[in-house]
């Protein structure tokens, strides 16, 4: 069996391209299609694999500007030729489903959200985007959601990174979805003694619009409690200059500064509604609770009293009171990390390989079912008033 697994964009190793290193494990022969690649940026697991990238990866600064030919990339999956193919699993979040799966091959569709830019977020990016890009999105995203829709029914099977994700499905492309959450390596992190814990609290993720760290730090300027902030991003500088004292802005870092602050913060602060987020689990992980906003996959991670708590509202004050409720509850660490072992990397490998062999069991039932042939022809009747119409 060919398989092939298509996916957005290689240009970094985040949660995405941490699912698609899992299903190069799973399936070690599978050739990768994805629109641009950076293969400096990728994992050797990953790397390993033929990569066959579309015609967006020849136009002009096309690892920066990959975002900017959106519009494009329809076309672009359109271009490439699987017909070679038996198994086509595409890792969806920017476009990777719309492909044209060969008639006899079987399409499984990891889908991590519908494009968030448009559909669910439309209203958020586009309110925060710069004229030419407002222009844009006014002007390419009906085509694009018509598109989407479209090229959902060239799905066999959809499997989401979450029940949220999995509503998001249903509602957008009229599709029922299994549900698999994604891999976190939860073996990775560390747990220290409460005498070992510092008084601060965390944020890390990419510094963008949605994910709310503006929030957070406003919230922490009014308290004065400390607060690292671990992540790059758009609004890195703008958050550098009004952060007070007492907001350490540390920018990207490796993974083993990571690990270290995950262990030794009082809590991680989660204030964005994400469609699964893999940062609470790993600071989970690292024994450590979550103070996340009440919605998206926080919620079917984190449980509220037990792992973290939750706040209803992006203020700073359900902030507030969401960190004064967290401080009086004494969390077990233990706990907290035996519920983090749930979303382990093995769990996922095992989940997604039995959906994919269910898919291909149904195909070939399908196929055996259309295939078979009458033992008896049925007979047809000509009567005189038939053949007179």
């Amino acid at each position: 069996m060919r398989v092939a697994i298509v996916h957005y964009w290689l240009v970094g190793m985040r949660g995405g391209e941490k699912v698609l290193e899992a299903l190069c494990e799973l399936y070690p022969s599978a050739d990768i299609f994805t629109h641009v690649v950076a293969p400096e940026a990728l994992s050797a697991t990953i790397a390993r694999h033929r990569i066959f990238t579309s015609f967006i990866a020849r136009l002009p600064r096309a690892r920066s500007w990959y975002k900017k030919y959106l519009p494009l990339m329809p076309l672009a999956l359109e271009q490439l030729d699987l017909r070679d193919y038996d198994l086509v699993i595409s890792s969806e979040s920017g476009p990777a489903k719309g492909i044209i799966p060969a008639a006899h091959a079987v399409h499984v569709c990891y889908c991590h959200s519908p494009m968030r830019y448009i559909w669910n977020m439309y209203h958020d990016y586009r309110s925060t985007s710069g004229i030419v890009t407002r222009m844009a999105m006014t002007l390419f995203s009906h085509y694009l959601r018509n598109w989407d829709q479209g090229s959902s029914k060239r799905v066999d099977l959809f499997v989401a990174n979450s029940q949220t994700v999995a509503f998001r499905i249903r509602r957008y492309f009229r599709r029922e979805a299994d549900v698999v959450f994604p891999p976190v390596d939860v073996g990775a992190f560390e747990q220290v003694s409460a005498s070992e814990i510092e008084d601060y609290y965390l944020m890390v993720g990419e510094l963008v619009a949605y994910k709310r760290a503006d929030l957070v730090v406003d919230a922490f300027n009014v308290s004065g409690r400390k607060l690292v902030v671990i992540g790059g991003g758009e609004m890195f500088d703008a958050l550098k200059r009004r952060a007070r004292p007492n907001v350490v802005m540390l920018g990207p870092q490796p993974f083993a500064v990571l690990r270290h602050h995950y262990a030794r913060c009082r809590a991680l602060i989660f204030p964005g509604e994400e469609d699964f987020g893999i940062v609470p689990v790993e600071a989970m992980a690292s024994g450590r609770p979550v103070i996340a906003f009440g919605r998206g996959g926080a919620t079917e991670t984190v449980v509220d009293g037990i792992t973290g708590v939750f706040f209803e509202s992006q203020t700073a004050e359900a902030l507030e009171g969401a960190i004064a409720r967290a401080e009086a509850i004494d969390f077990v660490t233990g706990d907290i990390v035996q519920h983090a072992a749930g979303f382990s990397r093995e769990r996922f490998k095992r989940e997604i390989k039995a959906a994919v062999e269910r898919a291909l069991r149904e195909d070939a039932a399908a196929v055996g079912h259309r295939n078979q042939i009458p033992s008896r022809a049925p007979r047809v009747i000509y009567t005189s008033r038939s053949l007179q119409g």
